[in-house]
């Protein structure tokens, strides 16, 4: 896996307002379900969807990649995007700082994503 995808899936993050865009490496801590994990929040419910389904369609556009399982966009406090290898992960705000995912990976070497 390249990271053209990660970047893919950053971008149509930024692209609906997307704060705190994180992937994280966790192909050498070797005990993870997936290869990677790109994390960000949102103020609303209405922009996490906006996000959730941005992702979904770019990675479709240009990555030619669907999703495999989608969780939580009844709510959206929280909705995961299962690609596999990467799995998304999009919070609303307090959310995101009450799980704390990226702590829980604290070993996973971090890369940030800016418009």
């Amino acid at each position: 896996m390249d990271n053209k995808e990660l970047k893919v899936i950053a971008d149509a993050m930024l692209e609906k307002k997307g704060q705190g865009v994180v992937s994280l490496d966790l192909k050498p801590i070797g005990t993870a379900i997936s290869d990677y994990f790109i994390v960000c929040n949102a103020d609303s419910t209405p922009n996490v969807v906006a996000i959730a389904d941005n992702v979904e369609e770019r990675m479709l556009e240009k990555c030619r990649r669907k999703v495999t399982r989608t969780q939580g966009k009844e709510n959206a406090f929280w909705v995961i995007l299962d690609y596999g290898d990467i799995v998304v992960h999009v919070f609303q705000t307090p959310y995101r700082a009450f799980y704390r995912l990226e702590d829980l990976w604290a070993d996973a070497e971090r890369t940030e994503y800016t418009d």
